[in-house]
């Protein structure tokens, strides 16, 4: 039997039932491979279906307040899928009358959507010959066909789409992009793959040489970065707390946070109060300042290791642009302090 056909008769037998697989609706595909970029299925589909509650159409999408849409996808993380998806709904909207895009040229048109994603709804919705090239599909081809080209340097794409493209021949481009990336999602893992029941294991260059978990190659490390943040969780004699927009291109864009001094290492309260950016207007109205845990919250991002200190901040008097409590639960926060909120949530 056919290498590809094997494939496909897999898939037949093990797919998983997803809601996004029930149509081929280009607006419910395109919500489910945004949402599912570097996220578990298990993580992102409650977020699929509260998006699809929330927004039926891409009209829907479109017309929502971005706070709105920045709150649905909190937990999430990487936040600048969720400003690329309305900023397109936008743009589908107001530009396509609502039409979506039916090509994959024309996919790329969509804010944040790349390579991976056009060639996703392309193949699935519209049945174009575009192989879906992900992190599944790197492992599952290195590892069965012995590809030593490293997936971080500028010609593993390019090698990779190309073997893909080969074996899906005149397969359909639906079936076949899902089964591969099916196929490495359940079966050839990162970690205690499926190799002694695995259907290629005859043929697999990888298992036959004892190296699965060698594949797929990579040419360089990813360089970690330690950052060290200080919220100021203020308090009112009125149990009012100060809230900011955080600005600039960087983590958690949009999302509010609270008045924050990043630092660069662990401070006490002494050093916290000499920071030279410790807000003037709070510095002669405190009461009491504390830590609220002994050690700081460890957050890990993809690139940065962010070690959180949350520091109560009593004042004696009012200070202007506060909030109530009730106002903070509607704003879009990210995950570290929504946790904090959820845990020292004070009445």
């Amino acid at each position: 039997m056919k290498w590809t056909e094997t494939l496909l008769n897999w898939y037949d037998e093990n797919q998983r039932d997803f809601p996004w697989r029930k149509s081929r609706n280009p607006y419910h595909v395109w919500l489910s491979e945004i949402i599912l970029q570097q996220t578990r299925v298990e993580q992102g589909l409650p977020y699929y279906n509260s998006f699809v509650s929330n927004f039926p159409t891409v009209f829907d999408l479109a017309a929502a307040d971005e706070e709105m849409v920045l709150k649905l996808w909190q937990g999430l993380g990487y936040y600048s899928r969720a400003r690329n998806l309305h900023a397109s709904a936008r743009w589908i909207v107001n530009e396509r009358e609502g039409v979506f895009p039916k090509d994959y040229k024309s996919l790329l048109q969509l804010k944040g959507v790349g390579d991976y994603t056009a060639s996703a709804i392309a193949s699935i919705c519209y049945e174009e010959p575009q192989a879906v090239v992900d992190g599944n599909v790197y492992r599952f081809l290195s590892r069965c066909f012995g590809i030593s080209t490293p997936i971080d340097t500028g010609r593993a794409h390019k090698e990779f789409k190309a073997k893909a493209t080969q074996l899906m021949a005149d397969y359909s481009p639906n079936l076949f992009n899902q089964a591969m990336m099916e196929f490495g999602a359940l079966h050839c893992t990162p970690k205690q793959a499926k190799c002694t029941s695995c259907p290629f294991h005859s043929v697999c260059y990888a298992f036959q040489q004892q190296s699965v978990y060698e594949y797929p190659l990579k040419a360089k490390r990813t360089k970690i970065r330690k950052r060290y943040f200080n919220y100021l969780v203020v308090k009112t004699p009125s149990g009012k707390t100060l809230i900011h927009k955080r600005a600039g291109k960087g983590i958690w864009q949009n999302l509010y946070e609270f008045p924050l001094i990043e630092t660069q290492s662990i401070v006490d309260k002494k050093q916290l109060l000499e920071q030279e950016n410790f807000p003037s207007n709070l510095a002669s109205k405190i009461a009491s300042i504390a830590p609220y845990e002994d050690q700081p919250i460890k957050h890990l991002l993809s690139h940065q290791h962010l070690f959180i200190q949350f520091w109560e901040v009593k004042l004696s008097e009012e200070i202007e642009d506060t909030i109530t409590l009730k106002a903070l639960e509607d704003l879009p926060v990210p995950v570290v302090i929504q946790h904090f909120i959820d845990n020292h949530y004070w009445r």
